[in-house]
């Protein structure tokens, strides 16, 4: 059965209301997305140690599912009134077909190669490379499956720098790919840190997957030592904010790898990081870029 699905802008202050009064009122669901995400004024909606965020952000994006028969402008009106505010203003209706929603989005994911000897496939389908280092991991609830170019950008890195014995931290670890992907190219001791406790899920999860050995917590589990490596693929934002926490993770000699950055970011990025690192050239991919550095 169809439904129909219909986006529109909302603020901070009535996002949330206006959510429970849509759903109230009779929408299927309702979810909130950052209006400024992929720009240089995108938002963390999760707190790092010591910087605090916004509880949502300023400009979100709803997008509100509703049954095919559904009177979308009544429900709206309803809503809106309830928690007196005018009714969104609204372009269209988009219809959303039934699907095989697993099906279609298995189809959308094959195997990446990274390089030649490094791969990330999922779990439905068959190794290209049965002698390559292949990575299985599956689309899921935490954010990494090296579809995103700079999930790409940090596997190629690992791939071509790490020499077998390191120790590495990956910090903001989401599926774990990162820190897998060290743990399969020989690092010693692996480490992960995620705010989001699903995120740890998942990456406990992958790494038994993959057969590995590695360690994921949330930022009270940091273990107080510095690390050969550690790899930082977040947001610009929390990776300005914490530059003192991470640089202070990097053994002198060490290297940090940074990513999750815009073009139009890096320089900004890049003159935090330089009292303590000195940079390779930036790499960079689809508008986003890599940094990496060695520690002073």
């Amino acid at each position: 059965m169809p439904w129909q699905s219909l986006r529109f802008l909302v603020d901070s202050r009535t996002a949330e209301p206006l959510s429970d009064a849509l759903m109230d009122a009779g929408a299927l669901s309702v979810a909130l997305e950052d209006a400024d995400a992929g720009t240089v004024d995108e938002t963390p909606l999760f707190g790092e140690p010591d910087h605090p965020t916004a509880e949502l952000w300023q400009r979100s994006i709803a997008v509100v599912l509703f049954d095919r028969d559904a009177d979308v402008a009544a429900i709206l009106a309803e809503a809106a009134q309830a928690i007196g505010v005018p009714a969104p203003t609204h372009t269209s209706v988009d219809i959303v077909a039934d699907e095989d929603w697993v099906r279609l989005t298995q189809s959308q994911f094959d195997p990446i190669p990274i390089s030649p000897r490094l791969w990330i496939v999922p779990t439905w389908h068959t190794a290209p490379d049965a002698d390559a280092i292949n990575l299985k991991l599956d689309p899921g609830l935490a954010f990494g499956t090296g579809s995103h170019p700079t999930t790409r950008l940090c596997l190629a890195w690992l791939d071509a720098h790490l020499q077998g014995g390191e120790t590495l931290l990956d910090y903001g670890c989401g599926s774990g790919i990162l820190a897998i992907a060290a743990a399969k190219l020989g690092a010693r001791q692996v480490d992960g840190i995620d705010i989001d406790p699903q995120a740890v899920t998942a990456s406990n999860d992958n790494a038994a997957l993959n057969a590995v050995s590695a360690r994921f917590g949330l930022p009270g589990a940091l273990p107080d030592q510095v690390y050969d490596v550690v790899v930082a693929n977040i947001l610009t934002n929390p990776l300005k904010a914490m530059a003192p926490l991470l640089a202070g993770k990097v053994r002198r000699g060490g290297r940090m790898v940074l990513s999750g950055i815009l073009t139009e970011q890096a320089g900004e990025v890049m003159a935090i990081y330089q009292q303590w690192f000195v940079f390779d050239p930036p790499a960079s991919d689809e508008g986003w870029v890599r940094l990496a550095g060695t520690r002073k």
